[in-house]
């Protein structure tokens, strides 16, 4: 059992620089892809990722927001499978949040970029794996 899961995910979610999301294709099949790590996370149950409004996950999460986040600690070979919903958010709120300088490499237009929108995702159970064993937890 984890005596502080927040502490202790937290930390490892922090230290990460790449995170796996995955959702729900066209044809009910998940698909899984890396991303840089949230830009913002309050504790271990909300997460803020910037992405590509065209991309593909896009389209599949307005249309099933179910989804799942996992980081890794390939050091101490741990992870922390997330499972909750994705929200696509574009309102100049929800961008001018999270934007940081330099995101004009990706995003031509800056903040009001039509092809620039925010990811938040919302955990409701999770799964930490350790030491040859994993601990479930509802957040």
């Amino acid at each position: 059992m984890l005596k502080n899961p927040a502490e202790t995910i937290g930390k490892m979610i922090d230290k990460a620089s790449t995170s796996f999301i995955s959702y729900i294709d066209e044809e009910g099949f998940p698909v899984t892809k890396a991303m840089l790590k949230p830009r913002e996370r309050e504790g271990i149950t909300t997460f803020w990722f910037t992405t590509n409004t065209s991309s593909n996950k896009i389209k599949c999460f307005r249309k099933n927001h179910k989804a799942g986040v996992y980081f890794v600690d390939k050091r101490f070979f741990r992870g922390i499978s997330l499972t909750g919903t994705m929200e696509v958010l574009e309102t100049p709120e929800a961008k001018e949040r999270i934007w940081q300088d330099g995101d004009t490499m990706y995003y031509k237009e800056g903040v009001t970029d039509p092809d620039y929108c925010v990811l938040k995702f919302t955990a409701v159970k999770g799964r930490y794996y350790s030491n040859f064993k994993s601990v479930d937890f509802d957040i």
